[in-house]
């Protein structure tokens, strides 16, 4: 090793830290687990369409890489969509997405309301604000659908 080249060194505080995989049959199983098959299918198509190769970058990058990191559970990763993306704000339909992918995966209403509201004092009412709006319709939504098909099943929590 060139002596002017510093040794890298682990850090007690990173020991636990890999790097992402990138795997893209568990980006494509962990989105159709998501959001659902039909969801999959409908909105990667018509990406790919648009800005070609843009859907398998997600897929494998964000889905079958980042998502994939040992340290925080699926649900913990959806509590901080929802929170960045309503800090973020401008990205409703991305939001109204993860907040139906959060109850699919079991976050409840109560839960994906309550992290909204706790972001007030920190990324401001206004955006708290749409983001409940935004929560608020998906969750009418999903109650529009339980209504229309009462015998469905996997629903994946809309309803507590």
């Amino acid at each position: 090793m060139n002596p002017t080249t510093p040794t890298p060194t682990r850090r007690p505080h990173d020991a636990g830290l890999v790097p992402a995989p990138f795997d893209r049959a568990a980006g494509h199983a962990l989105l159709a687990e998501l959001a659902g098959e039909r969801t999959r299918s409908g909105t990667l198509g018509p990406l790919d369409e648009l800005a070609p190769g843009f859907a398998d970058w997600i897929v494998t990058a964000l889905f079958g890489g980042t998502y994939q990191r040992p340290g925080l559970a699926l649900r913990d990763r959806q509590v901080a969509n929802l929170a960045a993306l309503t800090a973020l704000g401008g990205v409703e339909p991305q939001l109204a997405d993860h907040v139906r992918n959060s109850l699919r995966i079991g976050l409840t209403r109560t839960e994906v309301t309550e992290v909204l509201v706790h972001l007030a004092p920190y990324a401001g009412v206004p955006k708290a604000l749409a983001g409940l709006r935004v929560a608020a319709a998906v969750f009418a939504e999903a109650d529009e659908e339980g209504a229309a098909a009462p015998a469905a099943s996997g629903t994946g929590g809309a309803a507590e």
